[in-house]
């Protein structure tokens, strides 16, 4: 079926003609067959709705939803460029930061007050 848009006047008009000769042969069938029986109704395939759920309202504008593809295209190229040429989270992940040393001094003075710490337990053992 082709769109409406695309056809000619001569075929709008045609199609116009056709479809009031159905409704008059519906009338006609109609009036033969009784009043019990309902006239028939074409429905053109596209107005037809389809049986289930409803279709879903979008809650964007198409603007809306223009912006929102723009963002992510600009997110995704940003993680490309840094795959690209190494972020610095990934030289972080690569390179481990350098582990604290303590000075020998203070490790002399930590040593010094444990033995005392001891020194102080043995001591109240004994007495």
């Amino acid at each position: 079926m082709s769109d409406l848009t695309s056809l000619t006047s001569a075929q709008f008009k045609q199609a116009a003609d056709i479809k009031d000769q159905i409704e008059a042969l519906n009338q006609k069938l109609a009036d033969l067959l009784g009043a019990s029986l309902a006239p028939v109704k074409a429905v053109p395939a596209a107005a037809a709705a389809p049986v289930g759920r409803p279709a879903k309202k979008s809650k964007f504008s198409p603007e809306g939803i223009a912006k929102i593809k723009a963002a992510q295209k600009a997110r995704w190229a940003k993680v490309r460029a840094q795959k690209a040429g190494k972020s610095t989270l990934a030289a972080a992940v690569e390179k481990p930061a350098k582990k604290r040393k303590m000075s020998p001094e203070g490790i002399a003075k930590i040593k010094a007050a444990q033995k005392a710490r001891w020194a102080k337990v043995r001591a109240a053992k004994k007495a």
